[in-house]
């Protein structure tokens, strides 16, 4: 099937490509535990010059095993479901959130290098929600709710309630996804029930003829109305026996 002709279909690029960007944050935190290494210094140091590389590298550098576990499953789904309901937008969402939430974080956050995909998280959660809300799609709405339900705790981390967290980098994502909600154009076509399209005539169906133009349940249908609605037919009954002094078959 054409994804563009059918959006909502499951193709390998849903898992695909969540699990490259997870292996590549375990892969980086192998390669510093293996070798040795830190690289704390090229997360997003705000207000400096240096500190702008962190836009593009702090999202695949965290601090501890507990750090990077918090984020695998979360930055997982939330990306799978990214990319399976919003299918020709996703790349826009994953670029221009990585690097909205990383600049904003850059201009509030506090002096200290800020690392970790949890900002990226922020940016996805936020688009997922808000735009579900604001389409009013049942589809997109069904998965922003999911979301909130699996994810609405996170919420309290847009606060300063935790020095060792980045709430602005939190705070830096949920702003951006909630932007790209509001300004991100999303195509999807409506499907229509048998009712709602225009070729549709209450008349010719049975169900339909029990409430007026109003929507009022019509108890006792008009004589005619069941008149136009019988069929004649013929039914020949034929009865088979047999004679077991004959040893025949008669009609």
């Amino acid at each position: 099937m054409n994804p563009k002709k059918h959006p909502f279909i499951f193709t390998p690029a849903v898992l695909l490509i969540p699990f490259l960007f997870i292996f590549s944050i375990w892969l980086v935190y192998w390669s510093e535990v293996r070798f040795g290494f830190r690289l704390n210094d090229y997360g997003v140091y705000p207000r400096t010059l240096k500190g702008l590389r962190g836009v593009i590298f702090s999202p695949f550098i965290h601090g501890s095993m507990r750090h990077l576990w918090n984020n695998t499953i979360p930055l997982f789904l939330l990306s799978a479901a990214i990319i399976y309901f919003y299918r020709s937008q996703r790349w826009t969402i994953f670029l221009v959130g990585l690097l909205g939430s990383g600049i904003i974080t850059w201009l509030i956050g506090r002096e200290a290098n800020h690392i970790g995909a949890s900002g990226f998280i922020y940016v996805l959660m936020s688009f997922i929600f808000f735009k579900g809300i604001i389409t009013g799609y049942y589809r997109f709405v069904a998965v922003s709710l999911i979301i909130m339900f699996l994810y609405g705790g996170m919420l309290w981390y847009l606060f300063p309630i935790d020095n060792h967290i980045s709430w602005e980098g939190h705070l830096g994502g949920f702003i951006t996804g909630f932007l790209l909600a509001v300004f991100l154009p999303v195509v999807y076509t409506k499907e229509k029930f048998e009712w709602e399209k225009e070729e549709f005539i209450p008349d010719d169906d049975p169900f339909m003829r029990h409430f007026d133009e109003d929507g009022n349940f019509i108890e006792n249908l008009p004589e005619e109305t069941f008149e136009e609605t019988k069929t004649e037919a013929t039914v020949r009954i034929k009865y088979i026996y047999v004679d077991s002094s004959k040893n025949t078959e008669e009609e």
